[in-house]
């Protein structure tokens, strides 16, 4: 099969979990028998980066962002001598898809649904005409669907609750992780010392965007409440957003300026590393989380989660270990789950245990296998 595949930003030129998943999948589909092309916003650099796999159009306004998209997508829709015809169109993302949905043809659609983006929109606290516009694009491009594909069960009643799409047109399929990339060898105590992170105190780590809905208020909240009992716990935040002024005044309020800490943007390189130091990674959700990357990311590197039972969260962590999921998102749920693991009411898996886990479940070959059965039954179907 050849694909025609349009994501959003070309990871890690733009961080985020759907450039991540987009990047993934130019990487591993080839290796699952499916010959991938891609195009994405981004610089000159990524047709070179993805070893001619993926073209990247303009990056300055919309307009021309749709300009680039319908101009770079125009040669694998007309098919001549030179150029091959595809055998389906995949979206990862509906803005750079929306200018070319009129050029599809008969040829088959298939929408990898990350996310209700109108919906995050709004929770984010965006202006109502900008949410409108977002869900009539979306609207647009999944009118002409012929399968969604979605990280969660969560998602798919999003999807077929708010949008209206038929239970029989989503397929689940989860994400994927790069094991070989987060297994690093080094054990808590080498990752610490390479960070120059203190020995002598447990350490959780929260990789958030800086942005409503990610929890991390509530999450500031109870590690107040968990300073009372535990002042030597450390909490290191790791992503950037525009909630960083807030949570910096957040601390300070709160007087949890030697129990937290905003690293800032880590790198792709750094990730695993900071994974592996901690005690414990910590997903706070409160709404939207449609399956939650960095869950299976810590898992892989040997390092148990404590999330909250939002979205995907749960479905990746309740069938490896129950004591994994808190009861609820608010603070008062942040701290005693804290608390419950600081105190051994709360079990946490081995490293080991963990990486089993993610190597069974969410390796991106065998991910990469799921989606070309999906992909294979829409071209066969056609």
């Amino acid at each position: 099969m050849k694909i025609l595949q349009f994501g959003k930003g070309w990871f890690p030129e733009e961080p985020g979990g759907l450039n991540r998943y987009f990047y993934d999948c130019t990487h591993y589909l080839p290796k699952a028998g499916v010959e991938v092309l891609g195009l994405v916003a981004g610089s000159e650099q990524v047709i070179s980066e993805s070893h001619g796999r993926v073209q990247a159009f303009a990056t300055s306004s919309l307009l021309n962002r749709w300009r680039g998209a319908r101009r770079d997508a125009a040669p694998y829709l007309k098919v001549t001598d030179q150029v091959a015809d595809v055998d389906a169109v995949v979206s990862h993302f509906a803005l750079y898809t929306f200018p070319v949905v009129q050029q599809l043809g008969d040829r088959p659609f298939i929408v990898h649904f990350h996310g209700p983006w109108a919906l995050e929109s709004r929770a984010e606290g965006t202006k109502a005409i900008a949410t409108q516009m977002k869900q009539w694009i979306e609207q647009t491009c999944y009118r002409r669907a012929a399968v969604f594909i979605v990280l969660s069960k969560a998602f798919q009643s999003i999807l077929h609750k708010d949008y209206g799409i038929p239970l029989e047109k989503i397929k689940v399929v989860p994400g994927g992780v790069n094991i070989e990339r987060f297994q690093t060898p080094m054990s808590q105590v080498e990752a610490r010392q390479k960070l120059g992170w203190p020995s002598d105190r447990p350490i959780l780590v929260a990789v958030r965007r800086l942005a409503k809905r990610m929890g991390l208020e509530n999450l500031l909240s109870a590690m107040a409440q968990v300073k009372k009992k535990h002042p030597e716990v450390l909490l290191k935040i790791a992503g950037k957003g525009n909630l960083k002024e807030t949570l910096e005044t957040q601390i300070q309020s709160l007087e949890i300026e030697q129990q937290v800490e905003l690293l800032g943007y880590v790198s792709d390189e750094q990730l695993p590393l900071i994974y592996r130091a901690a005690t414990a990674s910590v997903v706070p959700t409160v709404s939207l989380e449609g399956f939650g990357l960095i869950v299976v990311e810590s898992l892989a590197a040997g390092t148990p989660v404590l999330g909250t039972p939002i979205g995907g969260i749960p479905e990746i962590l309740r069938p490896f270990s129950q004591d994994l999921v808190l009861d609820g998102y608010e603070v008062e749920h942040l701290s005693q789950g804290i608390l419950d693991i600081l105190e051994g009411r709360r079990s946490l898996p081995s490293d080991r245990a963990c990486q089993d886990y993610v190597n069974a479940n969410f390796a991106w070959l065998t991910i990469a296998q799921r989606l070309k059965t999906v992909y294979a039954e829409v071209v066969e179907g056609a």
